[in-house]
């Protein structure tokens, strides 16, 4: 049960990549985010439940990574080709496994370190996919911001499993999205302060604007939606008795499938040979985890 739970998460998450990519054509970056965030909570709002002190400060813990893993993924898509992006997010599984081994005593057998395997060789592969496109990790803020999204995601991941085990599915959900939706809130009010307090400074000032700029799009209740019942079918699958957070991590990132070949179908994206072989190699990994479980 747990495992179809986390295949219909990946299937809607790699959806939402690719609607978050449409709708930064009209908005900016952050205000996509507070925009879909604000959007979930609305939804959410008939299902909140009352929660000890606790239980909130665990919740804003697990806001603070969210936003961070989010915010960043997001300037990473802006800067990225979306297939550049869905074959570095293949990584974090991999952080999630090890780290489980260590926290919580997960171990893995030759054939799932094999995939593993795979998936580090893709990484590899990558780097020098990205070069023929005139990107290159060391200078390209697309990058190291995807870099800094993987590390905070697989943090999040792990805490997950950690404050699931004694709390209500939809407690989690409803309370970490309105605390990720408070902490957008405030840093897109620091920026719109920023950016009048920098009118001598057109340079800033227009990149400021630029990240908050706010125009209506329906894409945004479709992101809201789609990000909203993906995480409500991950934290359920986690509740699960007998779930395991490094295979339903890896399921969840079978999502970069359905980004890659979506982006590469509505975007026209370039490049597509040599990170088609990365995304055989990362899936193939992916399948050596799961079903050698």
């Amino acid at each position: 049960m747990w495992t179809l739970l986390a295949i219909g998460s990946a299937l809607l998450l790699g959806v939402y990549d690719v609607a978050k990519k449409q709708a930064l054509k009209k908005n900016g970056p952050f205000m996509v985010l507070f925009a879909a965030t604000l959007l979930s909570t609305i939804l959410l709002a008939p299902f909140f439940k009352a929660g000890t002190t606790a239980d909130h400060l665990r919740l804003v813990v697990k806001a603070v990574l969210v936003a961070l893993a989010w915010i960043s993924g997001m300037i990473g898509i802006k800067y990225l080709p979306l297939t550049t992006v869905s074959t570095i997010k293949g990584s974090r599984p991999v952080l999630v496994i090890l780290f489980s081994m260590i926290l919580f005593g997960e171990r893995l057998n030759l054939v799932q370190w094999a995939g593993i395997a795979l998936i580090f060789t893709a990484m590899v592969l990558l780097a020098h996919s990205t070069k023929k496109e005139g990107i290159t990790i060391s200078n390209n803020r697309g990058i190291i911001c995807m870099v800094v999204s993987v590390l905070a995601g697989a943090a999040s991941a792990l805490y997950d499993k950690h404050i699931i085990r004694g709390a209500d599915a939809i407690f989690v959900l409803c309370w970490s999205n309105f605390y990720v939706t408070a902490i957008l809130g405030l840093i897109v009010l620091g920026l719109w302060i920023a950016g009048r307090g920098k009118g001598g400074d057109g340079r800033l000032a227009g990149e400021i604007a630029q990240n908050i700029h706010f125009r209506w799009d329906w894409m945004l209740p479709v992101v809201a939606l789609l990000i909203t019942t993906s995480d409500f079918l991950y934290f359920y699958a986690l509740k699960q008795p007998g779930a395991l957070l490094s295979v339903i991590s890896m399921l969840r990132r079978c999502s970069i499938v359905v980004t890659f070949v979506l982006g590469a179908i509505l975007f026209k994206e370039k490049g597509l040979r040599a990170k088609s072989v990365e995304m055989l190699l990362i899936v193939a990994g992916m399948a050596l985890l799961v079903f050698c479980s």
